[in-house]
């Protein structure tokens, strides 16, 4: 086990390494650690990030874990929390691989995740990775566990990934996303200043320069979910939820003012009253006449007043 910043090569090299990030959860790191030792594909290391938790419960479950997982697994603690595009980067670094993949310590996979992320990205060297097909998974704590309590399909009816796509959103996320490690040498690591949403921002540099593949036929990632949950067992779309929205804003600013900065306010401009304008038409025109001409109506009040 290692401390701090004390990356060492996972034990080895692997056709694929996986990046566990893992912060005072021992039930969910087992269950994670469990998972990955399920895939019919075993050319794989696993670098586990501790960010701040307990280091002696992280290396309790470690310990415990199936034969495969400890022989092929590395830990890094951290004394203090670096934050979740830290603990990614050091575990990046730290696994040496041709295929790099997050796997956060509550989401799960379908046993053949790894091998057919794997060979599809084997048969197509022109793309940078590949996503799946995702379902959430809602739970809730339950008795020392978690309960599984619904599903529903994540972005359905989806069979590509565009880069237009994920200018509006993010459309997979990383427990769904094989990638090659030698995109981190040519567009850099997760940002460490963005500290949600760096795997939305780490793909849309990506994805600007390469394809990346999709396999929509079935569910091979679930992103389990659990609303109203906080703290350290709170899941990041929801305990996270304001801090996405700040990075997503400061992400798109920063790409504006560098346009700006290039090409000059025009076209942002016009498109920031075109849009306000059109919204506002689309709006109107799914108004009844009714409600038309109460707006008509109070229009002609508030400027009979004014005289």
């Amino acid at each position: 086990m290692t401390t701090d910043d004390d990356v060492p090569s996972a034990g080895g090299s692997a056709r694929i390494g996986i990046v566990l990030r893992t912060k005072n959860r021992p039930t969910l790191l087992k269950r994670a650690l469990a998972d990955i030792a399920a895939q019919s594909c075993t050319d794989w290391r696993v670098h586990v990030v501790n960010d701040g938790g307990d280091a002696a419960h992280v290396d309790a479950v470690v310990a415990e874990a199936p034969a495969a997982v400890r022989e092929r697994c590395t830990v890094t603690h951290h004394a203090v929390p670096h934050g979740r595009s830290a603990a990614a980067n050091v575990g990046v670094r730290g696994v040496d691989a041709e295929y790099l993949v997050l796997h956060d310590d509550d989401d799960r996979w379908d046993p053949d995740f790894l091998e057919l992320t794997s060979a599809w990205l084997d048969a197509n060297p022109d793309h940078a990775g590949v996503a799946v097909r995702t379902e959430i998974v809602y739970e809730t704590e339950r008795e020392g566990g978690f309960a599984e309590v619904g599903r529903a399909p994540f972005w359905p009816g989806q069979r590509y990934i565009a880069y237009s796509d994920l200018l509006q959103r993010n459309r997979f996320v990383p427990i769904a996303y094989l990638y090659r490690s030698a995109l981190h040498a040519e567009v850099g690591l997760y940002r460490e200043d963005v500290h949600a949403a760096e795997d939305w921002e780490f793909n849309l540099r990506v994805a600007q320069r390469h394809p990346i593949g999709y396999l929509p036929d079935r569910a091979l990632a679930f992103w389990h979910q659990r609303a109203g949950v906080e703290g350290d067992l709170g899941n990041s779309m929801f305990a996270l939820a304001a801090d996405h929205d700040l990075y997503d804003m400061m992400v798109r600013d920063e790409a504006l003012r560098g346009y700006v900065a290039e090409h000059g306010p025009g076209l942002p401009l016009y498109l920031a009253r075109y849009v306000q304008d059109e919204v506002a038409r689309q709006l109107d025109e799914r108004r009844t006449l009714g409600q038309v001409l109460t707006a008509k109506a109070r229009t002609w009040l508030r400027e009979r007043r004014m005289r």
